[in-house]
């Protein structure tokens, strides 16, 4: 079974390492979808099927908070998975996020056996 996933985040170096540290987990994936705010990623969200959303918190335009709001109110956008990767790490952020219904919470930097952990955990794969 193939995967598709999305990485939100404003930094290009972000997006590059986290697209290569999945790829190191050997599970298979269709489609690394990539995005630099939380717009963006609405916009790949509504046209294309992701199984799993891994964003930032801090990003202009949109943010991730707002990002994961705006998929909670969406019939279609409800139920897809979303791991938060951020700097920020106080608990009653963690504790917003939780009530946002995350999948995860992983803090920068990240190591690879975090995101492989944090995806098979999600998708259900060894």
């Amino acid at each position: 079974m193939s995967f598709s996933i999305l990485i939100a985040d404003d930094s290009e170096i972000i997006r590059e390492v986290l697209e290569r540290t999945i790829r190191m987990t050997q599970i298979s994936f269709d489609k690394i979808h990539k995005a630099a705010n939380g717009s963006e990623a609405l916009t790949i969200l509504n046209d294309q099927w992701v199984d799993i959303v891994f964003t930032d918190i801090h990003m202009p335009i949109m943010g991730g908070i707002e990002l994961i709001k705006t998929m909670r109110k969406s019939p279609e956008l409800n139920d897809t998975p979303v791991v938060v990767i951020s700097t920020e790490g106080s608990s009653a952020r963690i504790e917003e996020l939780k009530s946002l219904d995350i999948k995860g919470y992983l803090r920068k930097p990240f190591t690879p056996e975090s995101i492989r952990d944090t995806l098979t955990g999600i998708l259900g794969v060894t």
